[in-house]
C-alpha cells in the first residue's frame, strides 16, 4: 500500500480494513492478522497496527479474543451502516468534485448512466 503523507498512517490502514469488511475480502467472523503481521503486511510500526485494532473495535467492527486474535464483527447491521456511510462518503467526494468542474448532480446523473451503457456496449 502506497501512504499518502498528508494522512496518519493509522487512518489508511484502517480504511483498508474497512473496506475489505463491506466488500466480504476479510467476511463476518473472518481473524484478522495479528498485531505484528499486521504491521508486517503494511510495513507500519506495531504499535500503530494496535492503534489500528483498538479503533476499528471502537467502532464496533472488530472484537479481541484474548488469547485467540482478533475477529471481524459479525454484525451484519453494522457490516451494512458501514457500507451505507463508505458509499455516502464517495458520493459526496464525487460530487464535489464534479462542482469544482462546473457540472450539477443531474448532468453528472447523466454522465454516469452514459459511462454505463458504454461500458456495456
Amino acid at each position: 500500500m502506497k501512504f499518502d503523507p498528508n494522512r496518519p498512517i493509522w487512518l489508511q490502514v484502517m480504511g483498508d480494513i474497512r473496506t475489505d469488511i463491506v466488500t466480504g475480502d476479510k467476511p463476518p467472523g473472518s481473524k484478522l492478522p495479528g498485531g505484528r503481521d499486521l504491521a508486517l503486511i503494511y510495513g507500519i510500526n506495531p504499535n500503530t497496527a494496535a492503534r489500528v485494532y483498538q479503533e476499528l473495535e471502537k467502532e464496533g467492527l472488530c472484537e479481541t479474543r484474548r488469547g485467540l486474535g482478533t475477529f471481524v464483527t459479525e454484525d451484519g447491521e453494522r457490516i451494512a451502516a458501514l457500507r451505507a456511510e463508505m458509499a455516502g462518503e464517495a458520493v459526496r467526494e464525487f460530487l464535489g468534485r464534479m462542482s469544482r468542474l462546473g457540472i450539477a448532480p443531474a448532468e453528472a446523473a447523466e454522465m454516469i448512466r452514459n459511462e454505463e451503457e458504454n461500458d456495456h456496449a
